[in-house]
């Protein structure tokens, strides 16, 4: 006898709506839970959104936010770490409860302790973005202290760079940015 898997929708995740231990995503329908994140997975988070609004404030090109929910259809509902959407993006993709709906010009996911997380975000959430057409996707691994940095070639993301801790981070996207890794971790 043969099943079919469940489908889980953005719909489905009101079940969880009382649980603040984990987080919840659905990517094609398949549902990943994660504990809450650490306090160093969160210290890493606030120093990129942190640098990366520092950044904004001097040229007013976009904003940045930690953990926004990024709802891509009934399907694909994520919560990446860091997104920064240019402000011309950023008002044609929220909605009525403040919601992207659509893709930011980049995101970043800080790596989780676990071979799942790590597949997680380097495979599934890679493809997904790179579907979505996201610009560029950092994975920041606190541990190794080190970025890798993927850029849409074409029509995917496709690695561009790995920095670690005394390297600089730059990028096409971000007129003018530049951080040293270490700044990130």
């Amino acid at each position: 006898m043969q099943t079919t898997p469940v489908r889980w929708t953005t719909a489905d995740l009101e079940l969880f709506a009382g649980d603040r231990r984990k987080r919840y995503e659905i990517i094609d329908g398949e549902l990943f839970v994660t504990k809450s994140p650490s306090w160093d997975h969160q210290s890493s988070c606030g120093n990129i959104v942190t640098v990366l609004n520092n950044w904004s404030e001097e040229t007013s090109l976009g904003k940045a936010a930690i953990a926004p929910g990024i709802i891509f259809s009934d399907s694909d509902n994520v919560i990446p770490d860091v997104v920064l959407a240019s402000h011309e993006r950023l008002k044609n993709l929220l909605d009525e409860a403040g919601h992207l709906t659509g893709a930011p010009e980049l995101v970043v996911e800080v790596l989780s302790p676990g071979e799942k997380n790590e597949k997680r975000d380097k495979e599934t959430k890679l493809k997904l973005y790179s579907v979505q057409e996201v610009q560029e996707y950092w994975i920041c691994d606190s541990i190794q202290k080190k970025v890798e940095v993927y850029r849409r070639e074409q029509a995917a993301l496709k690695l561009a760079a790995t920095l670690f801790n005394q390297d600089e981070l730059t990028s096409p996207l971000l007129p003018g940015f530049n951080c040293l890794i270490s700044k990130l971790f």
